[in-house]
């Protein structure tokens, strides 16, 4: 995840959220520094600790960080994520941001790594769409990495895909690829949609990078996955959860992308508690 990103997002957030200032941390006398922990009240896979570390940091440098989990790693009931160490007013205002990123991602971790599961065919990359949450597309895709996916394009800047309305627009599959070849250099993938087998073997004939199967059932994705020469690489969407998702292992496609993966995941329940000075006290002397 690139940190420069990161930090920029979270003074966003933060600018957000807090405003003017923290009523409520304002309330808290100034003390010693206190601990909290933050851990997981449901079993997932965690995705986004960098983020704990750069709000922290952010906020106050003088907060200390230890974590307990790293991205990727499955995660228990009750099971600390990490533990903090600082001026219990500012763990406190920093804490809402963190929360709702880290739940986020970790849910779409979580979601992905049971779609990795659920299709079980390391043939077959399951990886995600562009449905992603505006101004959090950086950190959902990532939190598909940490789950075991991959990413698809990032933007319309990264990647030319010609869908239904470009062949509606261009006139045909043929003269849609045709102009993205002569316009863009060969570090630019060419990926074409197509809905049936006329379109298939039009796309094929025009020679794109990729060939994606829209809205095809499991027995029609295997066929044109076979028709399909070896350069190309192939990819399934559209129609597909969790429910089909492992009617498509052994259909020899090379990507599955799944737009619940983030549009409509949920998120994992993670929370965070100000470590009591009794709790504190009880520790050491076990």
């Amino acid at each position: 995840m690139q940190r420069i990103a990161l930090r920029k997002m979270l003074e966003r957030f933060y600018m957000e959220d807090i405003g003017s200032g923290d009523l409520s941390a304002q309330l808290i006398s100034d003390r010693d520094n206190q601990q909290a922990v933050i851990y997981a009240k449901q079993d997932g896979i965690v995705a986004g600790v960098d983020v704990i570390v750069e709000a922290c940091s952010l906020l106050d440098g003088q907060v200390r960080v230890s974590l307990l989990k790293k991205d990727g790693d499955s995660i228990a009931y009750g099971e600390p994520i990490a533990t903090l160490s600082g001026n219990p007013s500012i763990l406190l205002t920093g804490e809402r941001v963190v929360l709702n990123l880290l739940q986020r991602m970790s849910g779409i971790a979580t979601a992905t790594r049971n779609a990795v599961e659920t299709l079980n065919d390391p043939t077959i990359r399951v990886c995600d769409t562009r449905k992603t949450t505006p101004g959090l597309r950086m950190l959902e895709k990532y939190a598909v990495t940490a789950g075991g996916g991959y990413n698809h394009r990032f933007g319309l800047y990264d990647g030319i895909m010609i869908k239904d309305n470009h062949i509606a627009a261009e006139g045909s599959i043929t003269a849609a690829v045709a102009k993205a070849k002569a316009k863009h250099g060969h570090m630019v993938k060419i990926e074409v949609e197509i809905e049936d087998e006329e379109q298939l073997r039009e796309a094929i004939a025009a020679g794109p990078d990729i060939i994606m199967f829209d809205n095809c059932d499991p027995d029609t994705v295997r066929h044109f996955a076979k028709i399909t020469p070896p350069q190309i690489v192939t990819e399934a969407s559209g129609g597909i959860d969790m429910r089909t998702l492992h009617a498509y292992k052994g259909t020899g496609v090379h990507y599955i992308s799944l737009g619940f993966l983030t549009h409509s995941v949920s998120s994992l329940d993670i929370s965070m508690d100000i470590v009591a000075s009794h709790e504190r006290m009880q520790s050491a002397e076990r």
